[in-house]
């Protein structure tokens, strides 16, 4: 099977619509793409959010949007969704 990451194209075309409204979400993966989005998202004044190496099946796509950004937030799989609300809420 072929794959065609696109989550990159995806957070680069939401953060130039929706800038410091946006929250990127990069969880467990086995390439790097979004890496570049999110990096994208957090230059518009989004927030940016990293599952944990720990709790990642592949780590490869956490691994590679912390190296390209600082991530407002490191979590646990479990702990994102909670997170996700509490900030919806607070808008």
């Amino acid at each position: 099977n072929y794959a065609r990451p696109s989550v990159d194209v995806v957070f680069e075309s939401a953060a130039e619509v929706y800038g410091e409204g946006l929250i990127g979400v990069i969880l467990t993966g086995a390439n790097k793409d979004g890496s570049r989005g999110l990096k994208k998202i957090k230059e518009a004044g989004g927030i940016a959010i990293v599952q944990t190496l720990e709790t990642s099946e592949a780590t490869e796509m956490p691994r590679s949007a912390m190296a390209a950004v600082k991530p407002d937030y490191v979590l646990p799989l479990v702990e994102i969704g909670p997170l996700l609300r509490k900030l919806e809420s607070e808008r």
